[in-house]
């Protein structure tokens, strides 16, 4: 009569399993809430920290024969745990969490097109940019930096009435270009 291969080997391996490393589970036994706190002071949370330190201690077991100092196991494991958890940071993990709704974007207003407004934002510019450059560089601190009309004749260092004058020749010619007549 023939055994099947699978039976007598899976019996064979049964006791040498068991009786390989006994030190091994007695010092996990002894050791566990230890090395639970380094793994714990590892990560955040308790669940990973359980999980760092099973990884750790299955590397530690397929080392356990060629640790030659028993005294050192302690350092053994914690350096274990330091660089898988090092492995992990590495591999930098993106979670996905799942969610009621779809984050979609807020739908756009009908009277509120990116491209129509990024089109007038150019047109404005062009138009800026034909201005003199006085008159330009107090419509872009009245308007565009929103300084008041004293602060405006303080930077420039023209009068108070100089700013007013000017701005308002300015807006004027704004109004009578031709690409934002189109606009309004």
């Amino acid at each position: 009569m023939t055994t099947p291969v699978c039976t007598s080997a899976s019996a064979a391996a049964a006791p040498a399993r068991q009786t390989k490393y006994p030190s091994f589970a007695s010092y996990v036994r002894a050791r566990q809430p230890v090395l639970l706190r380094t793994a714990r002071s590892l990560t955040a949370n308790p669940s990973d920290a359980e999980d760092l330190l099973q990884t750790a201690l299955a590397k530690t077991y397929v080392a356990w024969e060629r640790i030659e100092d028993q005294r050192a196991l302690d350092g053994y494991v914690r350096r274990a745990l330091v660089n898988t958890r090092t492995s992990q940071w590495r591999k930098r993990r993106v979670d996905e969490f799942s969610c009621d709704e779809l984050p979609e974007p807020e739908p756009v207003p009908e009277g509120d097109d990116p491209a129509e407004r990024q089109a007038l934002h150019d047109a404005m510019w062009r138009a800026i940019m034909k201005l003199p450059a006085r008159q330009r560089a107090m419509v872009v601190l009245r308007y565009y930096e929103d300084l008041s009309e004293a602060q405006t004749a303080e930077v420039l260092g023209v009068s108070v009435g100089t700013v007013k004058s000017a701005v308002s020749r300015a807006l004027g010619k704004l109004r009578e270009d031709p690409e934002l007549v189109l606009v309004r």
